[in-house]
C-alpha cells in the first residue's frame, strides 16, 4: 500500500539511523559528504533511496545527487538554528508525531504492519519522527526569520506580472462561488432510543467480560477510519477532538470501564481509555448513527423544493432563509457561503466541491437556485437535503490582474522568498567546509559552490 503522507524530510530522518548505528558498532562505513563537521553516510542515502523506490516517490533528477544535497541543505539550516538558539515546541512536536503515527496505522491497518513496512519498532519510529518533526520546525523557523520582511505593493505585483513570459502565466481552471442551505430530516425518537440501547448492550458486554471493546468496534462501529483498528483513534490532543467527545475522553481514568453515551455531530459514541500521555489521550470508541428513513428524506426534498420555488419567485431571499432554516453551522451564519478548506476562500474548482453539489451547480447560471437534492454531509457521512445557489462562475482562463490578483500576489511573494533563501544558501555554502567524495561529485546540483576548488 502506498502511503501518501510521506515526504522527503521524513524519509531523510528515517534513513538517518543506519549510518549512526553503523559508526557506533565500528562497522566499516563510507562517508559520501561532509558538511561542517557532520558526515553524510552512504548508507543513509541508500536507505533513503530504497524507501523512495518503495513509495514510488518522484525525484527531479539523479537521487544520488538530490538526496545528499537535501541532507546537506538541512544541516546548514539546523546549524543556523543552533546559532540563533531556535528550538521546536515539544508539545507541537509530540502532537505532529502522534498524528503521523496515527496516519500510518490507519493507512496500513495495524501497528505491526507499520513496523514491518518501516523495518523499525514503534519506539524507534517514534524517536526518528520526533527528530524529523523537530528539525523540520527549526528549518521552517529559520526560513521564516530570513523572509519575514517580505511585503508587496500593488505596483510590485503589477511589475512582476508584466515581466512574466506567456508560458509562465498559470492557467486558472473554472471556479465557482456557491451558497448552500442544508436541512437534515428529524430523526424519530424511536430510532435514537434504538441506537442508545445497542450502545448500552455493547457497554454491558464489555463490563461483564463477555466481549472485547475492540472486537465490537470492528463488528459494529460506523466510523470507517477507526473501526478496522478496533475503534482506536491514536494519541490526540484535546483540540483535535470535538468538544463533547474530548470532555468525556479526557475524564476517563480506568481502562477497564466504558464511558457513558456521548452525543456529537457525528452520532452517538461509547469510549474506552487506552492510555494517557501528558496532555494527549489514546482511546477507542464505537460510533453509531441514527438512520434517516427514506420517507423522511423524500418529505424533506418536497419541502425544500417548495422553498426553492419561493426563492425563484422572489417571495423570500436565499440569504434570509439560510439563517433561519439551515442546519449547517459552518455556513448558516455566513449567508450560506461555502468556504474552500484547501484555499481558505470562497472559490472552488468543480472537483473540490462535494459530488452532489458539483452536479447541481453544473446546470445553474449565476444567481440561480437549484432544486432540492440529497447529499452525504462530508462531516458525518449522514444523508441531508440541500439546495444551492450559484453566486459566481469564473470560466477557465489565463491568470490576469483583475480576476486573480491574490494568486499573482502569492506568486510574487513566493518568488521573492525563493530568491532570498537561495541567496542565503549560496552564501552559507561558500563559507562552510564541504567535502564531497569523488564518486559523489558528478552531479548537477541545485545550488552552486558545493564542490570547493583546491587552493
Amino acid at each position: 500500500m502506498k502511503i501518501k503522507n510521506i515526504f522527503l524530510p521524513l524519509m531523510l530522518a528515517l534513513a538517518g539511523v543506519t549510518g549512526a548505528l553503523a559508526a557506533v558498532d565500528n562497522v566499516a562505513e563510507e562517508v559520501a559528504w561532509v558538511v561542517g563537521d557532520t558526515p553524510i553516510w552512504k548508507s543513509d542515502i541508500e536507505e533513503m533511496y530504497q524507501q523512495m523506490l518503495y513509495e514510488k516517490t518522484p525525484v527531479n533528477g539523479d537521487p544520488y545527487c538530490v538526496i545528499p544535497e537535501q541532507m546537506a541543505i538541512e544541516k546548514l539550516y539546523l546549524h543556523q538554528a543552533d546559532i540563533d538558539t531556535i528550538t521546536a515546541s515539544e508539545n507541537m512536536v509530540m502532537q505532529q508525531v502522534d498524528a503521523q503515527i496515527n496516519y500510518y496505522v490507519q493507512s496500513l491497518g495495524s501497528k505491526e504492519k507499520v513496523e514491518q513496512v518501516f523495518n523499525k519498532s514503534m519506539p524507534q519510529l517514534r524517536e526518528n519522527l520526533i527528530e524529523m518533526v523537530s528539525n523540520r520546525s527549526k528549518v521552517q523557523q529559520v526560513q521564516n526569520s530570513l523572509t519575514k520582511k517580505i511585503s508587496s505593493t500593488p505596483q510590485d505585483v503589477r511589475r512582476y506580472f508584466s515581466k512574466l513570459s506567456a508560458d509562465s502565466i498559470p492557467y486558472v481552471p473554472l471556479k465557482v462561488e456557491v451558497q448552500i442551505l442544508k436541512a437534515a430530516p428529524a430523526i424519530p425518537r424511536e430510532e435514537i432510543d434504538n441506537v442508545k440501547a445497542r450502545l448500552r448492550e455493547y457497554s454491558d458486554r464489555v463490563t461483564k467480560g463477555e466481549s472485547d471493546f475492540s472486537t465490537l468496534a470492528i463488528l459494529y462501529s460506523q466510523d470507517p477510519g477507526s473501526a478496522t483498528r478496533g475503534g482506536e483513534l491514536g494519541f490526540m490532543g484535546r483540540g483535535q477532538l470535538v468538544p463533547e467527545f474530548a470532555a468525556v475522553a479526557f475524564n476517563l481514568s480506568d481502562p477497564k470501564k466504558v464511558s457513558k453515551i456521548v452525543e456529537t455531530e457525528f452520532g452517538y459514541h461509547i469510549i474506552q481509555l487506552i492510555e494517557k500521555r501528558g496532555d494527549r489521550v489514546n482511546v477507542r470508541h464505537i460510533l453509531l448513527r441514527p438512520r434517516v428513513a427514506d420517507s423522511d428524506l423524500a418529505d424533506a426534498v418536497v419541502r425544500l423544493d417548495s422553498l426553492s420555488n419561493d426563492i425563484r419567485s422572489g417571495k423570500v431571499k436565499f440569504e434570509e432563509v439560510v439563517g433561519m432554516l439551515s442546519q449547517d453551522k459552518d455556513t448558516r451564519n455566513n449567508r450560506g457561503i461555502m468556504v474552500n478548506d484547501q484555499t481558505g476562500d470562497s472559490r472552488f474548482e468543480m472537483g473540490q466541491l462535494p459530488q452532489e453539489v458539483a452536479k447541481a451547480v453544473s446546470t445553474l447560471q449565476p444567481g440561480e437556485v437549484s432544486n432540492a437534492f440529497i447529499m452525504k454531509d462530508p462531516k458525518n457521512n449522514q444523508d441531508v437535503v440541500a439546495i444551492v445557489k450559484l453566486t459566481r462562475r469564473i470560466d477557465g482562463h489565463k491568470a490576469n490582474m483583475s480576476d486573480d490578483y491574490q494568486l499573482v500576489k502569492n506568486m510574487y511573494e513566493n518568488a521573492r522568498r525563493e530568491e532570498i533563501l537561495a541567496d542565503w544558501l549560496n552564501k552559507k555554502i561558500a563559507e562552510t567546509y564541504v567535502r564531497i567524495e569523488d564518486e559523489w561529485r558528478n552531479c548537477e546540483f541545485t545550488h552552486k559552490g558545493w564542490i570547493k576548488s583546491a587552493k
